[in-house]
This record gives C-alpha cells, structure tokens and sequence, in this order.
C-alpha cells in the first residue's frame, strides 16, 4: 500500500498556502505541515511504477516493472521533452497514464511500447475554469484499471474519473470546500477519504463514488482541530492521522483503527526533532491485527534524509540509511513484512532495496536488487509512550453518517469511535 508521485513544481501546481498537492501530508517538529517532494507512483498491488526521468535535461515518461524476477525499466519518451510539472501513473495493464497541462486544459493519455517508439492513447482532456482551479492525479486506485483526479477550486472541490471510463473524463462528484489528500479505504476503488478544509477548519470527509458522490464525515477528533488522514490500510484498518488535538497549533502523527471506540493514539516517537516525518506505506494482511502492521516513513532534516520503520505496538521507530539513489517517499510493503524500496543510480538506473523483517524482533535488514547496490540497516529508534500511554488523542465523535440501503459488498466507513469493534481491537 502506497501512495506516491512526482511532484516538480510546475504551474497550476501548487496551492495557496505553499504545498504540493500530493496525498501524504509530513508533520515536521515545528508543528507546520508539508509535503516534501516524492519522485515515483507503484501500483497497489506493486507490479509497476511509473516516473519522470531526466536525461540530458530532458524530461520523459519511464515504466517500471517490480513483480518479476529482476525490475527493469522501459523509457517511454514522447515525441517533446516533458514539462517537470507533468504527472504519470502506472495502471495494473503495465500502461502508463499522463496529464499534461497545456492552454488552460488538462490533457490525459495511455502511453505504451510498441517497439523502439512510444504508443499513445488519448483518453480527452479536463478543463478547469479560472486559474484558481488546481487539478492532480489522486493516488493509484485498487484494481489498476481506474485512475481519478481531484480538481480543487475556490468554493468546491470535483472528483473525475480519467482512466477507465467509457467516454473518456468523466465529472463524479462536486463536494463543498477546498479538498486535499486522498487515501482509498476499501479493496474496490469505490470509497475515497478526501481532507477538507470548510469554516477553517480541515477534517477528513469520505466520499462514496457508488453513490453519486455522498459525501459523509470520517474523523473529528476535536471540534475545533484540524484532522486529515494520510494513510490507511483496508486489511487492518490502521489509520495514520495528522492532527493538532492533542496540542493546540501544532500538528502530530497520531494513528488510530477505523470504526474502533477507542481513542487516537499520538505516539512520541513519531516527533523527531528539527525534521520532517512522512508516512508512505502500510504493511497490508494483518486484518485482525492493526497494532502490528509495519508503516514505512520518510525523515527529512538538515542533514539529509532517511527511512524510519515503526508498528502501533511498537515503542520505538527503527532508523534506516536509505538505499543510495532512493526514490525518496516511495515503497511497498509486502504481506510478509518485506519493504520494497525503489532506487536510481548511475551504475543502476532499475534497482529495489528489500528489507526483510527479522523472526521474533520485527527489525529489518535489507539488500539491494538489481543492477549494482546494497542496502544496509542503520540507527537506532527512541522511547515512546507507547499504545498503553497515549499523549492526547480523545475528544468528541461526530454524528454517524445517514444510514441508507444495505450495502452487502463495500460496508461504509463511519467516524473514528463510533463503530465498536469488540474484541478486535487489542491496544
């Protein structure tokens, strides 16, 4: 499970208050919240991925292939340079999506090999009115044969289906208020966790695209915080949370279950002074079991930046030297426990660095795949609070959403604390 993207600053790119528009949301040490840049997507299911690639100074599609015996990559150039703000996303036919930004429009295409040139598909194009309207790819859908957008504008927010339609770009859903993020809750592509921000204030809202878009709340830890959902596992149900509950003013990383009447959990390992801490994947499997699915960070601060590896029953975060060439904010987890993470070098332009968890302690240690490379485990993690001693992390539930016809397939998500899990829960 994961979540990641290209994000170049580019025109039409970045919104009002300075971020990327990109699904992850990083809690740094000084309470502020960014988004530091990530330089590749992976399908949900981790057959392919997709980035821009640079050559030259030039800018061009390049195609991944992560599920057989060795990655390798497929160039995919077009006939121009792209621009650096162009997206790509790999969908689960091995295609590639891209939008690209041109004349006030957002244009969409399959790209594709076909021998020594690119195949490319035209799929239409989005336009967006004013230039107030921000438009992005949301993150991989399950399945692989959809891809959405998200079009944020100054009053309203749209959800379009841009991949997968049968008449090209297709208008989903309009949903009051400036919208960001974007983490898919279900295994069918069909419930969508959006942030957002109305009256002041952001909270992470769901919006059911088998009902015309109907949009119902999803977390409210405090009335008067601002909570949005960065990552989520359907398996489990393990939610990461940004949220500035527990101290007023200054965002943390919290995680909590969906549908679990207890409280969210703000672990203290999660801060690491002067830097920048990013959730990017989520061990999937553990269905009964969310305190013990792993959960992939990035850290950024002044000295560079690394991988951290924690678990909600854990009490400390476990500090890794990245592999050299590491796509920054990007990797997968395996049922396993494997964590994949993808790198580029000069010597090894294809290469995925493995950390394996070791029996009984759940420490990684890791080697590189591909061309050239090693991986090697580093640092050590610092002392938390823990599940059993929480550092903020209650407050007042919001309203059930309507009930409406039974749902025998996708059952809908409902606000953190209203949903009793019994003995399913165990921290």
């Amino acid at each position: 499970m994961t979540a990641c993207a290209i994000e170049p600053a580019a025109a039409n790119d970045d919104n009002e208050d300075g971020q990327t528009p990109r699904t992850e949301c990083a809690i740094a040490e000084n309470g502020n919240e960014k988004t530091p840049r990530t330089e590749c997507v992976i399908t949900v299911d981790g057959s392919y991925a997709a980035r821009l690639a640079q050559d030259g100074g030039s800018w061009f599609p390049e195609r991944w292939t992560l599920d057989g015996p060795e990655p390798y990559a497929v160039p995919l150039p077009g006939n121009q340079p792209e621009e650096p703000g162009t997206e790509v996303q790999p969908m689960g036919d091995g295609r590639v999506l891209i939008r690209r930004f041109a004349d006030g429009r957002h244009n969409f295409s399959l790209l594709y090999p076909t021998g020594p040139t690119t195949g490319e598909l035209p799929l239409g194009a989005v336009e967006c009115p004013g230039e107030e309207t921000i438009l992005r790819l949301l993150p991989p859908a399950p399945g692989g044969e959809k891809a959405y957008a998200l079009a944020v504008g100054p009053h309203s927010s749209a959800v379009w289906l841009v991949a997968g339609g049968a008449f090209g770009p297709e208008h989903l859903a309009e949903i009051p208020g400036r919208c960001s993020g974007g983490v898919w809750l279900d295994r069918t592509g069909r419930m969508l966790a959006l942030d957002r921000e109305l009256g002041g204030r952001t909270k992470a809202v769901v919006v059911d695209l088998g009902r015309a878009g109907q949009v119902s709340p999803l977390l409210q830890i405090a009335d008067g915080s601002d909570d949005r959902l960065l990552l989520a596992d359907p398996d489990s149900g393990l939610l990461l949370i940004s949220s500035d509950a527990p101290s007023p003013g200054y965002a943390r990383l919290g995680w909590g279950v969906l549908g679990s009447t207890l409280p969210v959990r703000f672990p203290e390992c999660l801060r690491v002074p002067d830097c920048t801490v990013t959730p990017f994947a989520i061990q999937p499997g553990q269905v009964l079991t969310p305190e013990s699915c792993g959960v992939a960070l990035r850290i950024d601060g002044p000295m560079g930046g690394w991988v951290g590896v924690w678990r909600p029953a854990a009490r400390q975060v476990q500090h890794l030297a990245g592999p050299e060439g590491w796509l920054a904010g990007s990797g997968l987890w395996t049922e396993a426990g494997e964590l994949l993470l993808p790198y580029a070098t000069a010597d090894a332009p294809c290469g995925v660095a493995r950390w394996a968890a070791a029996p009984r302690s759940g420490a990684l240690t890791g080697e590189a795949e591909g061309p050239g490379g090693t991986g090697e485990t580093g640092g050590t993690g610092a002392g938390d609070a823990g599940p059993e001693d929480p550092e903020g992390g209650g407050g007042t539930a919001v309203p059930s959403p309507e009930s409406g016809p039974p749902e025998p397939v996708v059952a809908r998500p409902v606000p953190l604390q209203q949903a009793p899990l019994g003995n399913l829960v165990t921290k």
